[in-house]
C-alpha cells in the first residue's frame, strides 16, 4: 500500500498536468505537433518491420533451397542407376499416343516438370496428332482396315467432337466461382487488407516471432498500447464525454437564442470534439478548407461513428441519424441540448416521412448549421462507396460533398455493427496506434434541371469516390443485413439470358 501511495503521488501531478494541457490546447485549437511526430515514428517502425519480415523470409527460402540442393546431390547417384530404366519405360494409350513416366510416377509433359499437362486431360482428340498416328500405323490400326462407310462414320464423329470447345463455358464458370468466393458486397464489410504488418495482434500472421528484433519491438509496442496509451485514452474519453455534457447543458440552458448562441455553440462543439479526438490519438489532414460547408446539406462516405467526430473537429454540423442507447445515446442527448439535430428510429416507416419534413425545414433556414448526412445508411470498410439513398438529394438546395479516407496502417476505423458492439469498437480504437485520415472538402454541387434524385446522388457519389481513391459500387450497403431483392436477381438473369442468345 505504501508503494502504491508513493507511485500514485509521483504520477498524479504529471498526469493532471498533461490533462490540463490537453484541455487548454483544445480550447484554442492549437497543438504542439506531438501526435504528428508520433505518427511519423510509427511509419518508420512499420518500414523497419517490413524490411525484417522480408529479410527473414528470404533467409528461410535460401536455407530451404540449400537443403533441397543437398538432398538432390545425395539422391543423384541413386537416380542414375534407374534413369536408363525409366527412360525406356513407355505406356501405350488408347489413341496410340505414347507418354513417358517419370521417376515419381506422374506423367511427364516433356519439359522436365512432374506436373500433368493440361493437354493430356482434354477429352477432345487432337486432329493433327490422330492423323499422324493413323498414317504411320496403317497396317497396325484396325480402324484403317474397315470399309469406307465405317471410316465415314468415325470421321463424322471426330468432326462433331472437334466442333465442341470446352472453354466455351469457362467464362460463366469463372464468373460464378468469383461470385461465390468473393463478391463485391461481402468483402466491403470486412477489415481492409494491409500491405504491411502494423505490429497489432489482431492483424498478425505470426510475424512477431519471425525474428528476435520483431519480437522485442512487438512486446514494447504491446506494453505501450495497453499499459500507457489505453488507460490514458479511456480517462480522456470519460472526461471528454462529461465535459461535452456539461458544456452543452450550460450553453443550451443559459445562452438565449440568436447569432451569439450560434457562435458559442460552434466554438463549444469544436472545442469538445477536439478534446474527445485525443482519446483515439486522431491525426486529421483537412484539404481545401475554402469548400468547407456553410449551410445546406453535407454528405460524406461512412466508415464508423467517428466520422462525425473527425468532421466536427473542424466545423459545426447538425446531425441526423438513428437514435441509439448507451454511450452513443448520451452523446446524442448532450448534443441535442445545444443545437438542432434530427434523431429517428430506423424501423418506423412513419418517422421517415417526419424526418424528411424536418430535414426540409432545417435546410430552409440559412441560419442553421449545415446538416451532416451519411447517405449510405451503414458503415463500409473505407475501400469503396456504396449506393446513396436518394432522400437527402430530393430536398433541394446545395449539397457539399466530403470524402474521408482513413489510413488503415495505424488502426482499422471500420465499425462492423452486426459483429461488434459499441464498447468493443471503442476498445479496438483505444488499443490501436492512432486514427489517421484525410478529409477533402469538395466544391458545392447542385441538382441540374431535369436530373432525377437518383442520378444526382450517383453523380455526387462518383465525385466522392474519385477524390478519396475509393471504388464506386452500385450495390446497397443494407445487403449486409438483408437478402438481395427479387428484382435485382431478375435483372442479372435477364443479362445472362441476353448474353447466351448473343453467343
Amino acid at each position: 500500500m505504501a508503494i502504491l501511495e508513493i507511485a500514485s503521488g509521483i504520477l498524479f501531478a504529471p498526469f493532471f498536468c498533461i490533462l490540463f494541457l490537453i484541455i487548454l490546447l483544445a480550447s484554442f485549437g492549437k497543438s504542439f505537433g506531438i501526435r504528428r511526430l508520433y505518427v511519423e515514428l510509427l511509419v518508420k517502425l512499420f518500414e523497419y518491420g517490413r524490411a525484417n519480415i522480408e529479410s527473414a523470409i528470404k533467409r528461410k527460402d535460401s536455407s530451404s533451397d540449400c537443403a533441397s540442393d543437398s538432398e538432390d546431390e545425395t539422391d543423384h547417384d541413386k537416380e542414375k542407376s534407374v534413369d536408363h530404366v525409366v527412360d525406356n519405360l513407355e505406356i501405350p494409350k488408347k489413341n496410340g499416343l505414347i507418354k513417358k513416366v517419370s521417376s515419381n510416377g506422374n506423367i511427364g509433359n516433356g519439359n522436365g516438370n512432374s506436373v500433368i499437362s493440361k493437354e493430356s486431360l482434354i477429352l477432345v482428340p487432337d486432329k493433327t496428332i490422330s492423323a499422324n498416328v493413323n498414317q504411320s500405323n496403317d497396317k497396325e490400326s484396325p480402324i484403317l482396315q474397315n470399309n469406307n462407310n465405317d471410316e465415314q462414320i468415325i470421321s463424322d464423329k471426330d468432326s462433331k467432337l472437334n466442333d465442341f470447345k470446352l472453354d466455351d463455358c469457362l467464362e460463366y464458370v469463372k464468373s460464378g466461382m468469383e461470385a461465390i468466393i468473393e463478391d463485391d458486397v461481402t468483402s466491403r464489410f470486412q477489415a481492409e487488407e494491409l500491405k504491411n504488418w502494423n505490429l497489432l495482434t489482431r492483424t498478425n500472421r505470426g510475424y512477431e516471432f519471425i525474428s528476435w528484433r520483431l519480437t522485442v519491438l512487438w512486446v514494447i509496442g504491446f506494453l505501450i498500447r495497453y499499459l500507457f496509451l489505453m488507460p490514458l485514452r479511456v480517462i480522456i474519453c470519460f472526461i471528454g464525454v462529461y465535459w461535452l455534457t456539461i458544456c452543452t447543458a450550460i450553453v443550451g440552458w443559459t445562452v438565449p437564442q440568436g447569432n451569439f448562441k450560434r457562435k458559442v455553440v460552434k466554438y463549444t462543439l469544436i472545442h469538445c470534439f477536439e478534446f474527445l479526438s485525443n482519446s483515439i490519438s486522431s491525426v486529421v489532414h483537412y484539404h481545401n478548407p475554402e469548400n468547407r460547408p456553410i449551410n445546406g446539406i453535407c454528405v460524406a462516405n461512412h466508415t464508423s461513428p467517428i466520422d462525425a467526430l473527425v468532421l466536427m473537429c473542424d466545423n459545426c454540423y447538425s446531425l441526423i441519424g438513428q437514435r441509439h442507447g448507451g454511450f452513443l445515446g448520451i452523446l446524442q442527448r448532450a448534443l441535442g441540448r445545444a443545437s438542432p439535430h434530427i434523431w429517428f428510429e430506423r424501423a418506423e416507416a412513419k418517422d421517415r416521412s417526419a424526418v424528411a419534413a424536418r430535414l426540409r425545414q432545417h435546410v430552409s433556414d440559412p441560419k442553421n448549421p449545415p446538416i451532416l448526412i451519411f447517405p449510405e445508411g451503414t458503415c463500409i470498410n473505407n475501400t469503396s462507396v456504396m449506393q446513396f439513398k436518394k432522400g437527402s438529394f430530393e430536398v433541394g438546395g446545395v449539397i457539399y460533398p466530403v470524402a474521408i479516407k482513413y489510413d488503415a496502417r495505424f488502426g482499422d476505423a471500420f465499425w462492423n455493427s452486426s459483429k461488434d458492439s459499441m464498447l468493443q469498437y471503442l476498445y479496438m480504437m483505444m488499443t490501436s496506434w492512432a486514427i489517421v485520415c484525410d478529409v477533402w472538402y469538395l466544391p458545392p454541387m447542385y441538382r441540374e434541371e431535369g436530373e432525377s434524385a437518383i442520378d444526382f446522388a450517383n453523380r455526387v457519389k462518383s465525385v466522392i469516390a474519385k477524390q478519396g481513391g475509393l471504388i464506386d459500387l452500385v450495390w446497397d450497403g443494407q445487403l449486409k443485413r438483408m437478402k438481395a431483392k427479387k428484382e435485382w436477381k431478375e435483372i442479372q438473369q435477364e443479362k445472362f439470358a441476353e448474353r447466351l442468345k448473343g453467343d
